[in-house]
């Protein structure tokens, strides 16, 4: 058990099983980015994810190689694999809380040497230190009773200074050696800030019409959000082009208003701990429909926000009726506007089967007899909204882990460690001088070496 253990502990404090881990998360960030992604509403929607994978076989299909039917077992093969919502996948949490893990071990596993390297100073260095044949050596003539002169200079050059016998030393930006810990402390932030938002967030997408409320969570949620659209607007640039789309957003909460903003692309409304942002926008059928009987079975708006061959479509169950009702925006053979209306019902076998089929013009309506004894009005169109609606509540997990990362960097690049040691012997003075890697150290080497002669060394 315990060989087991140190040979795990040995593979997670490993750099390259770190380097590998980040490259397997980086080709899994590619194909997310590659392949397009099923959003994150339609993962919780089975209804949803069903349409989307339609989508994405209609789409794909057709591909061939060599004149073979490649495209479906592909998309089959992609969906299995998880390629169209990598983010949500069981293997890149998996690979996300790996490099988590190894980042910590790396971090145990190197506080004590770097610790160790940081108090552990040796004043004194024995005379092979000094060989001249090493990088960054000098030997000048200085006697010992100017030894002060050393210590002077290097104070000069914001080194801290100890005297040994025979000795100085000199250490610049000695703790900034840990900055390194400030770096995987970030990344570690970073991924925890990432798996919180992941499994403790939250993002849908909503549409509403002109005057029409929503609720943001699943319907008996405690405490549930109301969005409701006050006006949509969409002004026009003189070329035809849209100039803006903002929407009068109101959002409530048990039974009283919290927020109410005028939403646009960048500047959304923060309440209740989610950000409403503007996304998009389209039309929406203004319909009235009258029972056989009579009665008022619907008014209002239906929102167009599906698409049948590029065209604007939508759906609503006839209140107290099992006939469904699909719509298509489209033109008639003079290019005016006109709804084309489907009746569905379902058959004893559970079969989808069309009751009727019609058209209407915007103030038109259609005969009762054509339409299964159902009077529909199309009163007129009007916009509805779309905005995405997310919570996010690792952002400031993710903010902390950015300044910490940031910060570690500016310390390791810009504040990096340098050491001078002094020995006297027999009237000359022996330097030596390590440095980080971020250093140029021929050119600090001798201007402290010219700093020297100028203070009265010579040689």
């Amino acid at each position: 058990m315990e060989r087991i253990a140190l040979a795990t502990w040995r593979l997670l404090s490993n750099v390259t099983f770190a380097v590998v881990l980040i490259i397997l998360i980086a080709v899994a960030g590619l194909i997310g980015t590659l392949v397009s992604q099923i959003e994150a509403r339609a993962l919780r929607d089975p209804g949803a994810y069903a349409t989307e994978m339609a989508a994405i076989h209609q789409r794909y299909d057709p591909l061939t190689v060599l004149g073979i039917p490649v495209g479906p077992r592909l998309v089959d093969l992609f969906e299995r694999l998880g390629f169209y919502h990598v983010f949500s996948t069981w293997w890149f949490a998996t690979l996300l809380t790996v490099l988590l893990v190894s980042i910590v071990v790396c971090t145990l596993d190197r506080l004590l040497r770097l610790w160790r390297g940081v108090r552990e100073v040796r004043v004194t260095q024995p005379p092979e230190f000094f060989d001249p044949r090493l990088p960054h050596r000098a030997s000048l003539v200085l006697l010992p009773s100017e030894a002060a002169t050393v210590t002077t200079v290097l104070r000069g050059r914001r080194y801290v200074t100890r005297s040994g016998e025979g000795s100085a030393y000199g250490d610049r930006n000695r703790y900034f050696k840990l900055a390194t810990l400030i770096t995987h402390l970030g990344l570690i932030l970073f991924l925890v800030g990432a798996a919180v938002t992941g499994f403790f967030g939250f993002e849908t997408v909503l549409f509403v019409g002109d005057g029409q409320t929503l609720p943001v969570q699943p319907v008996g949620t405690p405490h549930n959000l109301i969005v409701k659209n006050l006006g949509f607007e969409a002004p026009l640039r003189p070329d035809g082009s849209f100039a803006d789309f903002r929407t009068d957003l109101a959002v409530y909460q048990d039974g009283r208003q919290i927020a109410r903003k005028t939403i646009r692309v960048n500047d959304p409304l923060n309440a209740g701990g989610y950000v409403f942002h503007q996304n998009t926008f389209g039309p929406a059928a203004d319909l009235r429909i009258t029972a056989p009987d009579g009665r008022l079975a619907w008014r209002g708006p239906i929102l167009l926000a599906g698409q049948v061959a590029g065209s604007p479509q939508g759906f609503i169950t006839i209140p107290g009726s099992p006939i469904g009702l699909a719509l298509v925006l489209t033109r008639d053979a003079g290019g005016t506007p006109e709804l084309a209306l489907q009746g569905i019902a379902g058959d004893a076998s559970g079969t989808n089967q069309t009751v009727f089929l019609g058209a209407v013009p915007v103030g038109g309506y259609t005969d009762p007899s054509a339409t299964a004894g159902y009077t529909i009005t199309w009163e007129g169109t009007s916009p509805f909204s779309g905005m995405v609606v997310k919570r996010d509540p690792g952002v400031g997990i993710i903010w902390a882990a950015f300044i910490l990362l940031i910060a570690g960097l500016i310390l390791t690049f810009y504040f990096p460690r340098r050491r001078v040691w002094a020995r006297f012997d027999e009237g000359h003075l022996q330097l030596a001088m390590l440095a980080d890697r971020y250093v140029d150290a021929d050119r600090e080497f001798g201007q402290l070496l010219d700093d020297l002669r100028r203070a009265g060394a010579t040689g």
